[in-house]
């Protein structure tokens, strides 16, 4: 139809008011990154049970989180060219089976280091996908103006809220049913796996780049309900490139390599930090005099903080449109908050640095997808995201593992958050040498596919 109106439909996105639609869409990738929060923490409450029985040193038991994270890390750089090329919610739904299936059996069958090592490797590799494809999805559909908010609500809520759960678990039914537990609350996930086949639609911009445009009218009168007239007899387009979708060398095309290098590094030393802090704080809270209870529920303090420390800076960052400088602020004060945990000691500066170093240091990783996601255009943001997520979690994979190392070689706690403390402050130096997006040179533009 050559006189057909043509829709871009990123513009179209970006300027819809928040529907019903848009609220579930926003829900169900919740409970998706509900599990995956609930499950990236589990084995941190899994070490204090194990290392003796195992006959663990601090080093070997950081392993018991680093194992799931090399999975991870697998699965979110397989996940991004998969789904920029056959489509999100196809490649969402199968990796929470895999991590459905490989939970159930972790909890049936890893019943020692290797084997247990070997199950989260293949857990991780389903939950890999989750995160950068939830990331993905809800900002691609968040309307412009609440972008870093709806952002947040849309899938650290969910995550933040999981791995809270997991610290309720820990502390109420491992003392009866031991660790295993943990592992058979997480594959009920099959549930919501089932429900998402009926439930969850395509992400409208990755049925444009990926030419099936079928269901994309519909689709947008829902999230665009003003404007539903006007998709019924439209072409519809995206301003960017789709002759090399989901192209690992694409994010290093010019208009995008100096963010990626940034944002890899960043994220690589951001993780090591994060997941050195995470996969040891209940039994280092142990170690600094703190009951079983309240170690455990330290983890959950740190979930509810970093969900509240990236509604913060996302609704700063939707302000002011600098999400870099909002990033950089959060990172420096939750490194400073670390350093007072390695210099101080006593439950007031437990119970405050560690809600601080929640709310700025993981809530800022949160911010650091939101950015990441805003950098790279609809044909490659998948993988750009996770990529991201990915070579950090290279990163998340040696803090655990050092930080146990350091555990043995230098008495007490301050080693260990010394080491979180500097690769967080580095983490701020990258990231200063990054662009916003709105900076970034000249537009993409192909013609559209026809409806």
């Amino acid at each position: 139809m050559q006189d057909a109106p043509v829709v871009n439909v990123r513009e179209e996105l970006a300027g819809a008011p928040v529907t019903r639609t848009h609220v579930v869409v926003a829900g169900l990738i919740a409970l998706v990154l509900f599990f995956d929060g609930y499950d990236v923490f589990n084995p941190s409450y899994v070490i204090h049970y194990v290392m003796k029985p195992w006959h663990l040193a601090p080093g070997s038991a950081g392993f018991l989180v680093s194992a799931g994270l090399i999975g991870f890390t697998i699965g979110a750089i397989a996940q991004g060219p998969i789904a920029d090329r056959y489509g999100r919610r196809r490649t969402l739904i199968g990796g929470l089976w895999v991590a459905s299936v490989f939970s159930l059996a972790t909890a049936f069958f890893g019943n020692g280091f290797w084997p247990f090592c070997l199950l989260r490797f293949f857990t991780g590799l389903g939950l890999g996908v989750l995160m950068p494809l939830g990331v993905t999805f809800v900002n691609e559909i968040a309307p412009r103006r609440i972008a870093n908010t709806f952002s947040t609500l849309g899938w650290l809520l969910g995550w933040a809220a999981g791995g809270t759960v997991a610290s309720i678990v820990g502390v109420f039914l491992t003392p009866s049913f031991g660790w295993p537990v943990l592992y058979l609350v997480g594959s009920l996930s099959f549930v919501l796996a089932i429900a998402l086949a009926f439930l969850l639609p395509e992400s409208p911009q990755s049925m444009v780049v990926r030419g099936d445009v079928a269901g994309i009218a519909a689709l947008l009168a829902r999230l665009n309900p003003p404007r539903a007239e006007h998709y019924r007899d439209a072409r519809f387009t995206i301003d960017e490139d789709r002759s090399r979708k989901g192209s690992i060398a694409l994010l290093f095309a010019p208009r995008y390599r100096r963010n990626t290098i940034v944002i890899w590094i960043s994220a690589f030393l951001l993780l090591f930090a994060l997941f050195g802090l995470t996969g040891w704080v209940p039994t280092v809270m142990m170690q600094r005099g703190e009951g079983f209870v309240a170690s455990f529920a330290f983890g959950a303090l740190l979930q509810v903080m970093s969900l509240l420390g990236q509604l913060a800076g996302g609704a700063i960052a939707d302000r002011t449109g600098d999400r870099r400088s909002v990033i950089m602020t959060w990172w420096t004060l939750g490194a400073l908050s670390v350093v007072v945990l390695a210099l101080f000691g006593g439950h007031a500066v437990d119970l405050v640095c560690t809600a601080a170093a929640g709310f700025f240091v993981i809530g800022g990783q949160g911010l650091l997808s939101n950015f990441t996601a805003h950098v790279y255009e609809t044909e490659v943001r998948a993988t750009g995201v996770g990529m991201e997520l990915g070579v950090g979690r290279l990163g998340g994979i040696l803090g655990p593992y050092v930080v146990g190392l350091l555990q043995e070689f230098v008495p007490g706690s301050a080693g260990m958050f010394g080491a979180i403390a500097l690769a967080t402050f580095a983490s701020v130096i990258v990231l200063a040498f990054a662009r916003e997006p709105r900076a970034l040179a000249g537009p993409m533009r192909v013609a559209g596919a026809q409806a």
